[in-house]
């Protein structure tokens, strides 16, 4: 049995989602403060409405708690630097992006240009912060090229699904219901590869979204780059911690695929298109 399926790892899987779920919660009961406080926190959605983006620091704070509680030294640094990173960069994307660049082409774009937008430092930085947190987890490899290819494979899924979950932002509770599904079948493929680690994480995904999933599905607040990359993010380091490298690349050839559609295709009209999807983004609302 994994150390994940063992009595005590459950025990301390529970505990890391309450401590997280805890810290959201209570950090969330300061919401309408903060609004009015901080007139930025306040955007407009896409049906017109008001709507605080206070949950995307929120969930990336409960999530570093979550990341604190990883157990083992190597692991819980890299959770901290993987979703560390993802959670501050999105912040200012959130809270300071200027300029009306937009999506993966408009950033780069613009740094052909020589401007260097908010988005382009994400762009940037959550590859390299994942790449140096995927190192310290892959070492498993028995030649240094071998330990490079599992980095570079394991960083470009975290980036990539701190991405994928940014895109997903769009509506109401989109995001937060795809995390826990892809929390789902990540529990579901890990199986006995599952760790302490990697429940610890899981565990705080799911603690950190229960709280958040009712505020989000109402309208009333959104994850915003902040909560949307560190959510990805820590789900990307959980398939760090157990995929093997075969798993790891077609992970991430999926999500340069989606990567690459969102360019062209509008998500959002994909979903209301298809039977099924339609029905579970709709769910709760």
């Amino acid at each position: 049995m994994s150390a994940a399926g063992t009595a005590p790892g459950i025990l301390r899987a529970a505990a890391v989602g309450l401590a997280a779920g805890t810290v959201a919660w209570a950090a969330m009961r300061l919401r309408r403060t903060a609004d009015q406080r901080i007139p930025r926190l306040v955007r407009t959605n896409h049906a017109g409405d008001p709507v605080s983006l206070v949950e995307g620091p929120v969930a990336a704070g409960g999530l570093m708690v979550a990341a604190a509680c990883v157990p083992g030294a190597v692991p819980r640094t890299a959770v901290l630097t993987a979703v560390g990173a993802a959670g501050v960069l999105g912040a200012v994307d959130d809270f300071a992006e200027r300029g009306a660049s937009k999506g993966l082409r408009g950033h780069l774009g613009a740094l052909r240009r020589g401007r260097v937008t908010t988005g382009a430092l994400k762009v940037i930085g959550i590859p390299v912060a994942s790449v140096a947190a995927a190192a310290l987890l892959r070492t498993d490899a028995t030649t240094p090229a071998g330990r490079a290819v599992d980095a570079v494979l394991a960083g470009g899924v975290i980036a990539g699904t701190a991405n994928l979950l940014n895109l997903l932002d769009l509506r109401p509770g989109r995001a937060l219901k795809a995390g826990l599904v892809i929390a789902g079948v990540q529990t579901l493929v890990d199986g006995r590869r599952a760790t302490a680690a990697s429940g610890a994480v899981g565990a705080g995904v799911v603690g950190v979204t229960a709280v958040l999933l009712p505020d989000d599905l109402r309208g009333a607040t959104m994850l915003g780059d902040a909560g949307a990359n560190a959510l990805g993010a820590a789900l990307g380091l959980r398939a760090a911690l157990t995929a093997s490298r075969p798993r790891l690349a077609c992970e991430l050839a999926g999500l340069a695929a989606l990567t690459l559609a969102s360019e062209r295709v509008s998500f959002t009209r994909v979903i209301e298109r298809t039977p099924g999807l339609r029905e579970f983004d709709a769910l709760g609302r």
